[in-house]
C-alpha cells in the first residue's frame, strides 16, 4: 500500500496551518476581503480561548518538563458542502482563528489557490528578518583581551 501522497497532502496541511497561525489578522482579513463570493460556512466549534501547557526538553533532547502555560484560541468551521477547517492560533484574538479555519478548510477542498501561503510565508519571513536586522544592531559582543607578562 503506498501512502505517499498522504503523507505530502499532510505535511503540506500542516505548513499551511503553521502559516496561518502565525500570519497576522489584517493579512488574513485582506485574503478575505479578496474572496469572491465569499464562502459560506458555519462554525462547528468556537472560537474558544483557553490555556495549554507549553512542554520542553532540556538541552531540546533531555527529559521533558513543564514550561508554562500560554493562551491558546482554537476554531473549527465547515464550509457549505465542504470539509471541515481547523485553528489553533495563540493568544486571543477570535478573528484570526475563525479565519484561519476557513482558509484551512478552503485549501483541503481546492478552492484556494496554495500560492496564497507561499506569498504569507514570505511575508513572514521578510518580518522575522527585518526583526533580526534591527535586534542585531543593537548587539554587543564581549571580548576577553589577554594580557601578557612582562
Amino acid at each position: 500500500m503506498n501512502t505517499e501522497p498522504r503523507r505530502v497532502a499532510e505535511s503540506a496541511r500542516r505548513r499551511w496551518m503553521g502559516i496561518l497561525a502565525r500570519a497576522r489578522t489584517p493579512d488574513l482579513e485582506a485574503l478575505w476581503d479578496a474572496l469572491e463570493p465569499p464562502p459560506a460556512y458555519g462554525r462547528a466549534r468556537g472560537p474558544e480561548t483557553g490555556l495549554v501547557m507549553v512542554r520542553g526538553r532540556a538541552g531540546g533532547v533531555g527529559q521533558r518538563f513543564n514550561l508554562g502555560e500560554m493562551t491558546l484560541t482554537r476554531c473549527v468551521v465547515r464550509l457549505d458542502g465542504g470539509p471541515a477547517g481547523h485553528a489553533y492560533v495563540a493568544g486571543r484574538d477570535a478573528r484570526h482563528a475563525e479565519l484561519a479555519a476557513v482558509f484551512d478548510a478552503l485549501l483541503r477542498d481546492g478552492r484556494m489557490d496554495p500560492a496564497v501561503i507561499d506569498r504569507l510565508a514570505a511575508e513572514q519571513v521578510e518580518r522575522r528578518d527585518a526583526r533580526a536586522a534591527k535586534t542585531a544592531a543593537t548587539r554587543v559582543d564581549f571580548f576577553t583581551m589577554v594580557r601578557g607578562e612582562d
